[in-house]
């Protein structure tokens, strides 16, 4: 396997390459500015592989280093924009009913960042959560290009105060964010009862304000009609 990096400023970077056999990493050499380092786990002596290493180190700086660098700063041409695009992670720590233990699972998601290196860290009482509780901290893609990471903590109902930050390139500082409570499926399935019930008090206080207003306009009526006297009949009929 061998690889090169591009550093920050457009200057070649460490080229790295190494030799395994049968699952195991047998040499390894790094090449940067002309110097070389050379780690191998076979039992030779330094007489024995100068001839092999001299061979590498020549190789490396006439043919790979050069190659690999040219290669990749061709790809970088094309896809820069992308490799160098940087997106902020939305985080948030919830925390919900574990349905297996019948406890509690405290949650830091963050999703929607790019590049994909990211630092999640769970605090309990301001320190953080020793690596052995923790659960999850696999990367993952989304549909868009960008990725997310999820890290849980089973919790009982304590008192502590719990909180997650986030480290990333997009980032200029680091991001601190605090609990947030999801009450999860049994809180969810009430809200369309209530929603039901609110809708029929509605009808009905609407239903009641109508009849009591109908019922004031007939009094009204009914005050402000007279029937007419035996005198005004009968100065009428003499006219």
């Amino acid at each position: 396997m061998g690889l090169c990096e591009q550093l920050d400023n457009d200057k070649p970077g460490k080229m790295i390459t190494k030799n395994a056999y049968r699952g195991s990493t047998i040499d390894e050499l790094h090449f940067l500015d002309g110097k070389f380092t050379y780690h191998g786990s076979l039992n030779f002596t330094a007489q024995e592989i100068k001839p092999s290493l001299e061979l590498s180190m020549w190789r490396h700086e006439t043919i790979f280093y050069p190659a690999c660098i040219k290669t990749l700063n061709n790809y970088l041409k094309k896809r820069g924009t992308q490799v160098n695009r940087k997106v902020k992670p939305r985080v948030r720590l919830i925390q919900n009913t574990n349905s297996d233990s019948g406890g509690f699972r405290v949650s830091c998601l963050a999703t929607g960042f790019y590049p994909r290196h990211i630092n999640l860290t769970l605090f309990r009482d301001g320190q953080p959560v020793s690596d052995h509780e923790i659960t999850g901290g696999d990367l993952l893609p989304n549909g868009d290009g960008t990725y997310q990471m999820r890290k849980s903590l089973e919790i009982s109902a304590d008192k502590h105060t719990y909180s997650c930050s986030a480290t990333h390139l997009s980032l200029d500082n680091k991001l601190h964010v605090t609990l947030e409570y999801d009450h999860g499926e049994p809180f969810r399935s009430v809200i369309p009862s209530v929603l039901t019930v609110l809708a029929l008090m509605m009808v009905f206080g609407a239903a009641a304000a109508i009849t009591a207003w109908k019922r004031r306009s007939a009094d009204s009526f009914r005050s402000g009609y007279s029937t007419p006297s035996t005198s005004e009949e009968t100065v009428e009929t003499k006219q």
